[in-house]
Formats: structure tokens, C-alpha cells, sequence
């Protein structure tokens, strides 16, 4: 097996760092379940205030936390539209289906990442027996790395309140879409009901994500986490290093983001790459399939982790990527198209 160097496989793989292991240690616990556990609380308060919401509850993951919220909103046989490749609809493994009886109406996306404002009003059910109920709208922020216009978000959420309907807003990475805006998180977050935050991904923590939304809302996913199994007990040790994160891992988020564009600019030379350039920490690199296979294996013979397939590379920057690591990669990938 070869040893990955240079990991840019995903902004999942990255390691807490010796502060936040310390902070981790340090934690005051409590059983949780209970309401007792002191870091937990603090985190939920420190999310919900960050974003201006009423309330928030800390998830084992970013799967859960979406799912909670679909479930808040919906009972069995209702509705929520979602974008065709949104991660609620394809990524977890049809979990509002199978475990909260959901049905998905997903919409095709335009080639900005957008869903059609049109395409999405004129897929809302209700009143019709013959159909299952829309109950919510959920977005992705940041899509594919891509930030989506604050225009599109507030467009959608005016078709929500103008249909009695919830809106949701899968933000694993909303901080770095707001960092890329140079806006509050606040901000960016205002239009939606409820809000999906993943710690374990560009903020750098081992596990965890937070659900923040409207009081109701949450009570009812406290409610569903533990049905699913998500009700931690001593879970501060995790929890303080949500705290940590968010204390000093957002700013940092502009370096992910000018190493992604670094590592666009060394790719971007080689014509047979066709290379995004990105807006946040994940970088989309198109070659012709047989090429781009050759390519993969020959990064990871040499210890660098990418995603590739069919074609399509997928390059993520971190907290554990270095300048070191992008010229490292720049330079193997010259050395390939040199040889």
C-alpha cells in the first residue's frame, strides 16, 4: 500500500492539532442525554449566537444533521425538493427515505450549481391527496466547493415563504463560503430556518457537526437524534474541539482557499488539464479518462491522495495541507506530462 504524503483527498482527513488535543483534555464533561454536559452546551450556545438562531444541537455527523432536519420538518410521506446531486439527496445513502419515510423530489442543476427558481415553485405539492406534501426546501452552500450567489439563496427563500415551506441549508462548509464572501457567518446563514454546520471538514475537528434553527425545530431533533441513536453522553471531549475550531480555525480558511487557487494556477499549465478555478478548497480537474487514470496512479505511486474517476479529479486544501505539499504536487504532475 502506498503511503499517502501529500493527502488532498478530502478536508475530512485532517488531524486535530496538539492545541485542540489539549483542549479536548481539558474538557468538562457531563452526560449530555441529560442536558449535563457543560462543553456541549457551551458549543450549542456559541453556534446558535454565531448564526443568529434560536437554538442548536451537536450531531455525530453531518448525515445525521441534515437528516434531523428533514425529519423536523417532515412526516412520513411528506416531501423535500433538493437539488439532483445535492448530498442529502445522493450522498446519504436515502436516509431520509429509509429511516424518515421522506420522499425526495430532486431538481436537475443549471451549470452554475443552481437550481432553477422556476424548476423549484413549480415542483411544490400541496393540496392534492394524489401527492406527497412539499414541506421543505433544502440548499448546499458551498456546492462542490463553489459558492452560490446570495441572490439565488434569498430567491429560493422568498418561494419558501411565499408556499408556507421550510428552507434548509446544508452548510458543512459555510464558513468557508463566508469567509470566500468576506461576510459574518450570520449573513450568510439569515435566510434559512435551519442550518447544517460540519466541524470535522475545513474546520478541522475529529468528529461532529451542528444542527442551528428555529427553537421548534431543534426540540424536535433533540427528540429524533436520540431515536437514531445520535445522544452522546460524555461528549464535551468532542465538543471542545468544535469550541477550539471555531475559535481559531475559521480565519485560516483564507490560506485553504489561496493554496487551492496556487494549486490551480500549477495544474492550469498543462493544456491536457482542463482545471476550475476554484472559490473556495476544492479544486475540479478534467482530462480525457485514460489520461487522468494514468495521472491518479501515478500521484498516489508517489504518495500524493487525490479523488479521481471516470475522468474528473477532485483536489481538496486543508488545515494539514503546507505551501510544501502544493508545490510537491505541482511538481509531480510536471514531472508526468514531462516524461
Amino acid at each position: 500500500m502506498n503511503t499517502i504524503r501529500h493527502d488532498f483527498r478530502s478536508d475530512t482527513v485532517t488531524r486535530p492539532t496538539p492545541a485542540m488535543r489539549a483542549a479536548m483534555a481539558a474538557a468538562e464533561v457531563g452526560d449530555d442525554v441529560f442536558g449535563d454536559d457543560p462543553s456541549v452546551n457551551r458549543l450549542e450556545q456559541r453556534m446558535e449566537g454565531l448564526l443568529g438562531k434560536e437554538a442548536a444541537i451537536f450531531v455525530p455527523s453531518g448525515t445525521q444533521s441534515n437528516l434531523l432536519a428533514l425529519m423536523s420538518y417532515c412526516g412520513r410521506g411528506d416531501e423535500f425538493i433538493a437539488g439532483q446531486n445535492a448530498h442529502c439527496y445522493k450522498y446519504e445513502a436515502g436516509g431520509a427515505a429509509v429511516l424518515g419515510s421522506i420522499q425526495p423530489q430532486p431538481i436537475e442543476h443549471r451549470a452554475d450549481g443552481t437550481m432553477d427558481p422556476r424548476a423549484v415553485e413549480a415542483a411544490i405539492k400541496s393540496g392534492d391527496f394524489h401527492f406527497a406534501t412539499t414541506k421543505v426546501i433544502a440548499l448546499e452552500n458551498t456546492f462542490g466547493g463553489r459558492v452560490l450567489p446570495l441572490a439565488y439563496m434569498e430567491e429560493i427563500a422568498a418561494i419558501a415563504q411565499k408556499h408556507g415551506l421550510g428552507l434548509h441549508l446544508d452548510g458543512a462548509r459555510a464558513f468557508n463560503a463566508a469567509v470566500a464572501l468576506g461576510i459574518g457567518i450570520a449573513d450568510f446563514t439569515a435566510p434559512f430556518d435551519s442550518v447544517s454546520i460540519c466541524l470535522s471538514k475545513g474546520l478541522g475537528a475529529p468528529v461532529g457537526s451542528v444542527l442551528v434553527g428555529r427553537a421548534d425545530l431543534i426540540e424536535t431533533a433533540r427528540r429524533n437524534r436520540k431515536m437514531l441513536g445520535g445522544g452522546m453522553r460524555q461528549a464535551g471531549i468532542l465538543a471542545a474541539a468544535g469550541l477550539h475550531a471555531l475559535e481559531h480555525h475559521v480565519e485560516r480558511l483564507a490560506e485553504d482557499h489561496r493554496r487551492a487557487k496556487q494549486l490551480a494556477e500549477g495544474l492550469g499549465k498543462h493544456k491536457a488539464l482542463n482545471v476550475t478555478q476554484p472559490d473556495t478548497n476544492i479544486l475540479w480537474v478534467n482530462a480525457e479518462a485514460a489520461l487522468e487514470e494514468r495521472l491518479t496512479a501515478y500521484l498516489t505511486q508517489n504518495g500524493v491522495g487525490i479523488s479521481g474517476h471516470y475522468g474528473e479529479q477532485r483536489w481538496v486544501t486543508h488545515l494539514d495541507v503546507t505551501d510544501e505539499d502544493v508545490e510537491s504536487a505541482v511538481r509531480l504532475v510536471d514531472r508526468f506530462f514531462a516524461a
